[in-house]
C-alpha cells in the first residue's frame, strides 16, 4: 500500500512540474484589442511587405502585409524563453524577425521560427480590415 501510494506522489509530482514548464514557455495571454491605421505616414503598410509596429501586447505587436494581400500580426514577444520578455526586431531585408536575445529568427509571413533555438511560432493575432483605411488587432 506505501508502494503504490509513493508511486501516486511521484507521478503527481513529475506530470504537475511538466505543466508549470508547459506554461512558462508560452507567451502569456493577454487581451488584444488595437485600432491601426494602414495609411499612417509612421508605418509602411499600404504596400506588400510594409510591416507596422504598435503598442500592444507583451511586448508590442508587429503588423505585416504579405504578399496575399492580407495583413497578419505578431506580438513581438520571441517564443523562446518568453519570461526574458525579448522584443523581436524587423529585419526587413529577408522579411523576417530576429530575436535580439537568442539569434532566433521567424518568418513574419506566417510567424514560424527559421533560426533556432526557437521551436514555437510567434503568438499570432487576428487582424479585420474594419474598412479600406483600418485594421483592427484581437484575440
Amino acid at each position: 500500500m506505501r508502494k503504490v501510494a509513493v508511486g501516486i506522489l511521484l507521478s503527481l509530482f513529475f506530470i504537475s512540474c511538466g505543466k508549470k514548464n508547459d506554461i512558462i514557455n508560452y507567451v502569456p495571454y493577454v487581451a488584444v484589442n488595437e485600432i491601426v491605421q494602414i495609411n499612417d505616414p509612421n508605418y509602411t503598410l499600404n504596400g506588400i511587405g510594409g510591416h507596422a509596429l504598435i503598442d500592444g501586447g507583451v511586448k508590442g505587436i508587429v503588423v505585416y502585409h504579405r504578399s496575399d494581400g492580407n495583413y497578419v500580426a505578431y506580438d513581438r514577444c520571441s517564443s523562446y524563453e518568453p519570461e526574458k520578455r525579448c522584443a523581436v526586431n524587423i529585419d526587413e531585408v529577408a522579411f523576417q524577425v530576429v530575436d535580439p536575445c537568442s539569434g532566433s529568427k521567424f518568418l513574419l509571413d506566417d510567424g514560424t521560427p527559421v533560426k533556432a533555438p526557437a521551436s514555437r511560432s510567434l503568438r499570432s493575432y487576428t487582424v479585420i480590415k474594419r474598412n479600406i483605411y483600418e485594421l483592427q488587432i484581437v484575440n
